[in-house]
């Protein structure tokens, strides 16, 4: 059951890396269309701006499909020294920090994204963009982010407390071991 529920999971995050790795195609397409303009005389305006929202926006959901693909950057010299068991403690001591980071992010991102609701808040750029546009994407990657970790490390402490300590590593162990593992 965990190990299916992981594999939906990843297939989620696949569809959402892609759509945000497409949005920032479109976003690097119209940096370089500003670039050219301006060695002619002219610009679309507003692209470091627009740019700056992009890479937000590309953190916030990026960091669901990071964790699902090991591509977080983990210090592993005790973790790697201990046995099946012992890996399996860390990897789930790991999943429930960070989980707990992720989750107070996503809580202290909301009052961000409510006072900019309530107050009507526009960037104070010559775009005037509303805030809402771009926080309400980046506080729903947060929570995304915190619902991924906190079903992730779900589904380890249950196969732990299966005695199942293998399969934990294959989505919450350490990528640079899996290579070795196999």
């Amino acid at each position: 059951m965990e190990l299916t529920m992981i594999n939906r999971l990843r297939t989620i995050n696949r569809a959402v890396a892609l759509t945000v790795g497409f949005g920032l195609l479109i976003c690097a397409g119209f940096v370089l269309i500003d670039i050219i303009m301006r060695q002619i005389g002219s610009s679309l305006g507003g692209t470091e701006e627009i740019a700056g929202y992009a890479m937000a926006l590309a953190t916030s959901w990026g960091m669901s499909y990071t964790l699902l693909e090991m591509g977080h950057v983990r210090i592993d010299l005790l973790r790697s020294r201990a046995g099946t068991f012992g890996r399996a403690i860390f990897d789930v001591f790991s999943m429930v920090v960070m989980s707990a980071v992720i989750i107070t992010i996503a809580i202290k991102a909301w009052p961000v994204v409510e006072r900019s609701l309530v107050n009507g808040s526009t960037a104070n750029t010559p775009l005037e963009t509303p805030l809402i546009w771009v926080q309400m994407p980046w506080f729903a990657g947060w929570l995304w982010f915190a619902l991924m970790s906190a079903l992730t490390t779900l589904a380890a402490l249950s196969l732990l407390l299966k005695r199942r300590h293998e399969e934990t590593e294959s989505f919450v162990g350490a990528f640079a071991e899996q290579d070795t593992l196999q």
